[in-house]
């Protein structure tokens, strides 16, 4: 499982002309499925992202994580983040866990996250999404479990 985390003051997800989510502070999360991944991968994905220090403290310091801050998070899910480009020019998804599996742990991620406090928007899984995010900093990371 794969997370490209940014910080944000803002982001929403727009499905067929629809805005489906929309916050604040807090995070954005593209979320990737591998093919070998599971419950446990999803539980200890969020678990990383709830209390990764990445916010701002008083003196500026990268000290506080979105639970200190009270921020809520969207889920995205993005199965470009298993792209095997390697080779050609045109990327390869096999490393992709297909919708029957990566929908269902999409979902436990969310709910993980939602369980520990966070309030959480999901995009829509296999749709045309359009993400639009304020990044703060920029601060982005790349978790992997």
């Amino acid at each position: 499982m794969r997370a490209i985390i940014q910080r944000v003051q803002k982001a929403s997800v727009t499905v067929s002309g629809k805005t489906i989510a929309e916050m604040g502070n807090g995070l954005l999360i593209l979320l990737g499925v591998g093919r070998e991944d599971n419950e446990e991968n999803a539980l200890f994905l969020a678990q990383k992202v709830t209390h990764l220090r990445i916010f701002s403290d008083e003196q500026g310091k990268m000290n506080l994580s979105i639970l200190d801050t009270r921020g809520s998070a969207i889920v995205v899910s993005q199965f470009t983040l298993f792209a095997d480009t390697r080779k050609g020019n045109r990327p390869s998804f096999v490393d992709a866990a297909p919708q029957e599996i990566a929908s269902p742990l999409c979902d436990r991620f969310t709910e993980n996250l939602r369980q520990m406090g966070i309030p959480t928007q999901t995009g829509e899984f296999g749709a045309h999404m359009l993400v639009e995010i304020l990044n703060d900093g920029p601060v982005t990371f790349n978790l992997e479990a």
